[in-house]
């Protein structure tokens, strides 16, 4: 992404502007600085419906990793997603997000949606993380 090492952990170390990448997020609560609770819109097949995440984001700028949790649920459906990312300096005042990510479910949803749910588990980790992009380059090039 066109944004230095220092911008992207700027973003991830802010749990509003995480929290708001994630897709379809209705409404985010901030509790501290790495926990937060947010509400998000669902869809899988003809189901619809609102489903609240506890979500735990943890960057680790000497590792150069930032982590993220994420459990809740709705419909009567418990999710747990666990999701990171090496942020690596291309030395160029660029940045690659080398993220890796799974989730599991368990009640009704898991039952009906089966594989469906997995693809849906990934897409929502690539959108996050795609979106994290597009936001941290928009402030990037506030800040420039």
């Amino acid at each position: 992404m066109g944004a230095a090492p220092a911008v992207v952990w700027a973003f991830v170390q802010d749990p509003e502007r995480v929290a708001r990448c994630l897709p379809d997020v209705q409404e985010v609560v901030v509790h501290d600085q790495t926990h937060m609770d947010a509400t998000v819109q669902v869809g899988v097949g003809m189901v619809r419906g609102k489903f609240k995440f506890k979500i735990e984001v943890l960057p680790d700028e000497p590792q150069g990793r930032v982590n993220v949790k994420v459990q809740g649920g709705g419909l009567g459906s418990l999710v747990d997603l666990t999701a990171g990312a090496n942020v690596l300096d291309n030395g160029d005042g660029t940045t690659t997000l080398d993220w890796t990510g799974e989730a599991s479910m368990r009640g009704p949803l898991a039952t009906v949606g089966g594989r469906a749910l997995d693809v849906q588990a990934k897409k929502l980790i690539q959108k996050t993380f795609e979106n994290m992009s597009t936001h941290i380059e928009a402030s990037a090039g506030t800040l420039a």
